[in-house]
């Protein structure tokens, strides 16, 4: 059965899941936004999705562009969990994996270091 979680608290756990993040990649990151939102429209099962220009892609023609963007996605996340201790851990997991893509690193190789 999901979990039943207020989008207020959801977000707290979202912001706390960034306070996880090493200083040096806090200072790191340029340009980007984390979002909340219900569900993605075209793939409603989807945790989280980033959506911009990784660092290690941008070259010296990037700038004045608008924020990247890092959704995270409230009701899927909540539709695989079985408690709140679960909502923080995969909360924790879809932040870090979708930040680590605007650092640019991919889907494999973060299933390899295990944040599948």
């Amino acid at each position: 059965m999901p979990v039943e979680m207020t989008k207020t608290r959801f977000e707290e756990l979202v912001a706390d899941a960034l306070d996880l993040i090493p200083e040096t990649f806090q200072t790191a990151m340029d340009n980007v936004v984390v979002l909340v939102e219900d569900r993605d429209p075209e793939e409603p099962t989807l945790l989280g999705l980033y959506h911009g220009t990784a660092l290690t892609e941008r070259t010296w023609e990037y700038g004045g562009d608008l924020p990247d963007r890092i959704f995270i996605y409230r009701e899927a996340i909540l539709d695989i969990c079985e408690s709140e201790e679960d909502v923080v851990d995969e909360v924790a997991i879809t932040v870090v994996h979708e930040i680590a893509h605007h650092f640019g690193i991919d889907d494999d190789r973060l299933h390899e270091l295990g944040w599948g």
